[in-house]
């Protein structure tokens, strides 16, 4: 079994749309499909797609907000997909997660130094001079002023709000965060500030990071590995550097096309993307890129492309490109690690 922090073996989530003994077959919307890769210690893997692709849907899988309909959710090698809850709650305080709006998810009724002690004391009760100490040593280690531990989050910038989310999410000294989309209704300004923030906090602690977002230009900056999703499948799975030197799946390319670049004497690719994504409900056979991919074959409209690694680390879902760019022979399966760390 791998060793790595975090394992992801073929997870799926799919939502049956009403009941009846009347219909032979309940139509559902398939949010996540057959989803595999790893996370090391220390790593940040960020996820990108479209909006819709289950970018949001497998973080809460991974933190069993929702139940899986299929696969497995390894921690430090121990399943939690299948567990109950009173068996997962010791399993949480190994994952922590910052939302995406931070407003909406801190409590409007607790202080600053409430919310940070809170996951804290659902673990253990603590003293107040414990709770202070607590409030006062993350306020600092993300950057704001020990002062703003009374003040409720109406009273907090949106920056301080998002900094506060992230201090929470320390509290309980995790292993692993889950950050779905942190920095998207910040400033710029404040999104660097956050992004960096980020970063160091996880040279100072080696914590992993999953970083879920649909700005290619904070996956470039904060990435290690990226996953692309595409309808509820990873399509591409890469170096940050590497597929953003050389992106290979077309689907890839067409992100990378379409997100705007702020130097005028760069070279751009030029996809265009054609037609809408797919319904979830009723994806396309095959493929479900062929629709508006310009490299489509009828291979791709009958068969689903496997994950394959190819040579220089990263693995691709195209029946098009993989053949083309020198690939070892077997396709990834479930017990197999998408982590080039894990592959050392």
């Amino acid at each position: 079994m791998s060793g790595s922090l975090l394992k992801v073996e073929n997870l799926t989530k799919h939502y049956p749309l009403g009941a009846g003994f009347l219909k032979k077959t309940i139509p559902v919307v398939q949010a996540v499909t057959d989803v595999s890769f790893s996370v090391e210690a220390g790593e940040t893997l960020c996820i990108v797609g479209e909006s819709g692709c289950g970018k949001s849907t497998l973080a809460r899988l991974l933190m069993r907000l929702v139940e899986p309909t299929a696969g497995r959710v390894l921690i430090e090698g121990f399943d939690i997909a299948g567990l109950k809850k009173n068996l997962l709650r010791d399993w949480r305080r190994r994952m922590q997660m910052v939302f995406q709006d931070p407003y909406s998810s801190l409590n409007p009724r607790l202080t600053a130094g409430q919310i940070i002690t809170e996951p804290a004391e659902n673990f253990g009760r603590l003293s107040r001079r414990q709770r202070q100490a607590l409030a006062v040593e993350l306020l600092r280690k993300v950057g704001m002023s020990p002062e703003l531990m009374h003040r409720l989050p109406s009273e907090l910038s949106g920056g301080q709000r998002q900094r506060l989310g992230i201090a929470r999410a320390l509290a309980l000294r995790p292993s692993l965060i889950i950050a779905d989309e942190a920095v998207s209704a910040l400033d710029v300004s404040v999104q660097a500030q956050i992004l960096n923030l980020l970063m160091d906090l996880q040279q100072e602690t080696g914590i992993a990071l999953i970083f879920i977002s649909h700005d290619l230009r904070v996956v470039e900056h904060i990435g290690q590995r990226v996953a692309v999703m595409y309808l509820g499948r990873i399509v591409e799975l890469a170096p940050c550097e590497a597929l953003f030197a050389r992106p290979v799946h077309p689907y890839t390319e067409a992100l990378i096309a379409a997100a705007p670049v702020p130097d005028p004497t760069r070279i751009r690719l030029e996809v265009p993307l054609q037609g809408e994504v797919p319904s979830p409900i009723q994806p396309p056979k095959g493929c479900a890129f062929h629709p508006r991919c310009p490299l489509a074959v009828e291979r791709c409209r009958i068969e689903v492309p496997p994950l394959v690694p190819m040579a220089d680390g990263r693995v691709v879902a195209c029946h098009v490109r993989a053949p083309t760019m020198g690939i070892p022979a077997e396709p990834i399966t479930a017990n197999s690690s998408l982590s080039p760390m894990a592959q050392q």
